[in-house]
């Protein structure tokens, strides 16, 4: 079936998996992001196969993914040029490190691309160089990292404290989840480390004031960022790490001139700023960094998810002339820059990587999520039909809808009553997976070969869903 013959039929209902093997599931597999009180009852959802925008249970029930998994499988979930990639690769060289000089093929070539294709700089520079890393949240580690290596090399050893945003994700290893300003990663871990301090969230929609412009909004911003700064300390501050687009937060889109008004102060200070690009890179938001988007001009950049269509586990921190002369520098002083991981550059990965890149020019992806960016957010923009959607957004192929029990005075459902999570149980039943993000807000990021009818289907099944569930919303106001 080709994606433009698209039919009601084409996903079906959820019904529940098989007993056995979620049996063994609960015995042997502690989940990531999941209540296993919960998990112990319901049992798991078990995945079996996945093709094009579609992934299938073990009970052959087929989803429109409307996540991307993890806003990452940018390119489907059965793209042979990637299986190849990797079976190409496995067979020359399943794996070598890149420590001490050594290096391989597709990492050269990866890493020339990424620079390649990398967005304007701040303060007058340019991209110039790619460390590889596995994950998101260790690309975003290694930058704190980078910035206090980069702080210390230039006589500024107490220029250590790192500002990240109100609702902004940014992984969850020890340095990442405290700049991950979202309770549920931060309760019970004793976190977020003193080291990280945090700012306003560009959310105009629940933060914004009566009668307050969104140009005023993002200038309030930043004087609350510069607030921030001469508290603590301009001396004392290293970097503030910001994604273009905030992604689990609850896809928050900064109002227009919100990181000119930032950059100016982090200028004015002489601070980093670094782009968090994990959801947003390669074509997420319209241009192939949300950097280009949103024109953020950041002097370093993480990125991740799509860089493999998350066919393989592969990040990278890309870092202006700037920012690299002096870590160089400093590295030949001290004889070597220490730090590495052993899966750095992992052959496989980065041929994999290298080839979802290739895929993403070879089949103008960037012009595809441009011109299907206005039917996209039409249909995003349509749910606000239902009195109980406050707030609906979407930039290029990413967009949310938000909860309000009284859109006119936007009040919120009891967060206890979890609307929109039982929203997306009910959304799941027509056969979409969405995801529920903090503050009842349902996020839509579907992979980006997805074609206009299929478009069409999955928004048609979210609102026959959400039809249905207009009932159990009135009882919960």
């Amino acid at each position: 079936m080709s994606p433009d013959d698209v039919t009601k039929d084409s996903a079906q209902p959820f019904s529940a998996p098989g007993n056995s093997p979620a049996s063994r599931d609960i015995a042997f597999h502690m989940h990531p992001y999941t209540n296993p009180a919960m998990l112990q009852n319901t049992g798991p959802h078990i995945m079996a196969e996945g093709n094009g925008v579609f992934v299938h249970d073990e009970n052959g029930n087929r989803f429109y993914e409307g996540m991307s998994g993890l806003w990452c499988t940018s390119l489907g979930f059965s793209e042979p040029e990637l299986v190849k990639a990797a079976i190409d690769q496995f067979a020359k060289l399943p794996f070598y490190h890149s420590f001490a000089g050594k290096t391989v093929g597709p990492a050269i070539d990866l890493a020339e691309h990424l620079i390649s294709i990398a967005p304007p700089a701040g303060s007058d520079s340019h991209m110039s160089k790619a460390f590889f890393c596995s994950s998101g949240s260790e690309a975003n580690d290694t930058a704190i990292k980078m910035v206090w290596y980069y702080q210390a090399a230039r006589g500024l050893p107490q220029k250590r404290k790192i500002i990240s945003r109100r609702k902004g994700y940014h992984g969850v290893t020890m340095a990442a989840a405290s700049m991950t300003a979202l309770a549920y990663a931060q309760d019970g871990f004793g976190l977020p480390l003193e080291f990280v301090k945090h700012t306003s969230a560009p959310d105009y929609y629940n933060e914004g004031r009566q009668d307050e412009s969104e140009r005023d909004f993002a200038r309030r911003c930043a004087e609350e960022l510069e607030e921030l700064i001469i508290s603590e300390g301009p001396d004392t501050v290293a970097a503030l790490f910001a994604e273009p687009v905030m992604g689990a937060g609850g896809v928050i889109i900064p109002p227009e001139g919100y990181f000119a008004e930032i950059r100016q102060v982090l200028d004015k200070y002489d601070i980093l700023l670094v782009a968090d690009e994990v959801i947003c890179g390669f074509g997420r938001t319209g241009e192939m960094w949300g950097s280009q988007t949103m024109d953020v001009r950041p002097d370093m950049l993480t990125c991740a998810k799509a860089l493999s269509s998350a066919y393989l586990p592969i990040s990278a921190v890309l870092m202006s002339d700037r920012v690299y002369d002096t870590l160089a520098a400093q590295a030949e002083t001290l004889g070597i820059f220490g730090h590495g991981y052993t899966y750095s550059a992992h052959p496989v990965c980065a041929a994999v990587a290298l080839r979802a890149q290739q895929l993403m020019q070879e089949r103008g992806i960037i012009s595809k999520v441009k011109s299907q960016a206005p039917k996209f957010a039409a249909r995003v923009a349509a749910m606000d039909q239902f009195n109980f959607i406050g707030n609906t957004r979407a930039v290029g192929m990413i967009g949310a809808m938000e909860f309000s029990a009284d859109p006119e005075t936007k009040g919120k459902f009891d967060p206890a009553k979890k609307i929109a999570a039982q929203a997306v149980a009910r959304i799941q039943e027509e056969g979409v997976i969405l995801r529920a993000l903090p503050g009842d807000i349902i996020g839509f990021c579907p992979p980006l070969i997805i074609s206009d009818a299929e478009i069409n289907d999955m928004f048609d099944r979210v609102e026959a869903a959400l039809k249905d569930f207009a009932t159990t919303a009135d009882s919960l106001r």
